[in-house]
């Protein structure tokens, strides 16, 4: 005999009559009813509805299972950067700069000058030794000059020669020598009044200095002045 067959709405398939949901696509058969072919690009019928929404629970319901069974699983362990210690340039860059103190420039010792053999005094007249009686370094018009060298081994040679110099600008006002005793201790001249050499070399200081050749035996100095 014939076997009686269900066309599934859904899909179109034969099924036997006996069955109660298509063997194809799984859907419930309707009994009784004929096939509703759906009219537009997706099915609009409660049935195909339900399905397509079983379908998609299932989906979604396997997309939150695999999300939770996911979150089970240990994450690695994240590593932390190691934390740059300071460099050694850089600490020593911290450290305070110390400038080194100038050191001081010690002065320059003078050369001490070496003594002249002689000295040479100044006054107003000689005693009978030929030393300097009146001694003063100050000449007026109205007194007399005098001035003696004493040297205790001799000047050693002749002539000897006598520089005055005016300090004020340098210039050599006398430059004059003398025949002397080479041997004597002490030469010593009376010059007369002072007046005259206010008169020819004008007031101030001046500095006498008596030379033996190149030799300086003897210096000091000496004011003219106006009285």
């Amino acid at each position: 005999m014939t076997e009686e067959t269900v066309d599934c709405f859904n899909c179109g398939r034969a099924n036997p009559e006996w069955a109660q949901v298509c063997r194809s696509c799984g859907v419930a058969l309707r009994h009784g009813e004929a096939r509703v072919v759906p009219t537009g690009p997706f099915p609009t019928d409660q049935t195909s509805l339900i399905s397509i929404g079983a379908v998609v629970g299932t989906i979604l319901a396997a997309v939150l299972i695999g999300l939770f069974v996911s979150g089970l699983n240990p994450t690695e362990p994240s590593v932390g950067q190691p934390t740059p210690s300071p460099s050694a340039s850089a600490e020593e860059s911290l450290e305070p700069t110390i400038e080194p103190l100038p050191s001081e420039t010690p002065a320059p010792t003078p050369t001490p000058t070496p003594a002249l053999r002689g000295t040479l005094a100044f006054g107003t007249g000689l005693d009978n030794a030929g030393n300097v009686a009146g001694a003063t370094d100050t000449f007026t018009p109205g007194s007399s000059f005098a001035y003696a060298l004493t040297t205790p081994e001799g000047p050693g040679a002749t002539p000897i020669r006598n520089e005055i110099t005016r300090l004020e600008d340098g210039e050599v006002v006398a430059n004059d020598e003398l025949t002397v005793d080479p041997a004597d201790a002490i030469i010593g001249y009376n010059l007369g009044s002072a007046a005259g050499f206010i008169q020819d070399w004008g007031v101030g200081e001046f500095r006498w200095r008596v030379y033996v050749g190149d030799e300086l035996l003897a210096e000091a100095t000496f004011r003219l002045a106006e009285g």
